[in-house]
């Protein structure tokens, strides 16, 4: 879904898991369907850790767990390692997280999160660390992402990391368009410089 981002403050969900692979993310089964529906996807995010085989919801699962809450996902490092099935980034989107906060992204799977306007803030080890303690004492801990001066702040503590990002991706996130409407607000300097070399 396409929506701008600036600067967001919310409660965090807290998957304190390692190499979270795209498959525990939306399992590979769902590929095979024939919608896009954001809704579909995000029904189906960590399908097999969030149900259990008879379908019922795993009160153990963080999903399940009405203390946690909120549009931003605090996950393990190596996120999104395995396959790199945009799905997986559907399912984040479609569940409604706007972001997802780890040490360490796989390089697509970051790609396509950016792609379907869910931002990645990558932190160092012992920020990622502080906020899983913060989220845990208090499940109504406030985490800020300030896209514009790429900060994420732990509200608990009041502690800050910079965080990188791609400046065109930034400019995408912030103005909410794709590469697409890039490049079709940029059609007349395209139109104009194709005239200068015909």
């Amino acid at each position: 879904m396409k929506q701008k981002f600036d600067i967001i403050t919310d409660t965090c969900v807290p998957l304190h898991l390692d190499n979270v692979d795209t498959d525990q993310i939306i399992p590979a089964r769902f590929l095979k369907a024939t919608t896009r529906d954001e809704k579909f996807f995000g029904e189906n995010l960590f399908r097999d850790w969030r149900y259990r085989q008879d379908g019922t919801p795993d009160p153990d699962f963080v999903l399940n767990d009405k203390r946690y809450g909120g549009h931003i996902l605090v996950a393990g490092k190596n996120f999104g390692c395995g396959s790199s099935r945009e799905h997986a980034a559907w399912a984040l989107a479609g569940y409604g997280f706007r972001a997802v906060i780890s040490s360490y992204f796989a390089d697509i799977h970051k790609n396509n999160e950016l792609n379907n306007f869910v931002l990645p803030v990558v932190v160092s080890e012992g920020f990622l660390r502080e906020l899983f303690s913060s989220i845990e004492a208090d499940p109504a801990t406030k985490v800020t992402i300030d896209l514009p001066s790429q900060t994420v702040t732990d509200t608990a503590t009041g502690r800050s990391e910079k965080f990188p990002i791609d400046k065109y991706k930034k400019y995408c996130l912030m103005n909410g368009i794709d590469d697409i409407d890039y490049l079709l607000g940029n059609k007349n300097k395209i139109t104009e410089y194709e005239n200068k070399i015909k």
